[in-house]
């Protein structure tokens, strides 16, 4: 398994409960595609969001985001963390 953060634009304004509503929608089938989110963050202010998962492969993190209705700008494997 590899830890990948992703990264959604295109966010600004979004409220604290509409962020967890997305976040809740990958955690109900993250289990499907073998994915598990760790953490995630948003800046509403510039429209970003951030998500860091563990999983098989990218294919696998915008699967689960394409399925739950808000698929990913950008997916970046992170190989190395301190």
């Amino acid at each position: 398994m590899t830890k990948f953060m992703d990264v959604h634009h295109g966010m600004a304004g979004i409220t604290d409960q509409q962020f967890r509503d997305a976040h809740d929608a990958d955690l109900a089938i993250q289990a499907e595609e073998g994915v598990s989110f760790e953490h995630a963050w948003a800046d509403p202010a510039e429209g970003v969001i951030y998500c860091l998962s563990e999983a098989p492969d990218a294919e696998a993190v915008q699967r689960v985001h394409e399925r739950a209705g808000h698929p990913a700008d950008e997916i970046h494997p992170v190989p190395l963390t301190v």
